[in-house]
């Protein structure tokens, strides 16, 4: 929800995962959000990132480091 100013005022924002586009509730204790730097062509971090949110069920298969792969 949004007010007239445009901001965002709601408390629980739900997040997706990003391997299976599944909505992560609020029980999923096990799910992880990870930011991933991008980095320059010398090797620097140039202030930029990607983030990637999993969800607890690829966690507990063990398909993380797959998953994170092929993103």
């Amino acid at each position: 929800m949004q007010n007239e100013e445009g901001l965002i005022t709601e408390l629980y924002i739900p997040r997706k995962c990003s391997t299976t586009n599944k909505l992560i509730t609020s029980m999923d204790h096990a799910s992880v959000q990870i930011n991933v730097g991008h980095l320059d062509e010398n090797g620097m971090y140039n202030d930029h990132f990607s983030t990637f949110v999993l969800y607890g069920f690829v966690r507990a298969r063990g398909d993380v480091d797959s998953e994170l792969d092929r993103l």
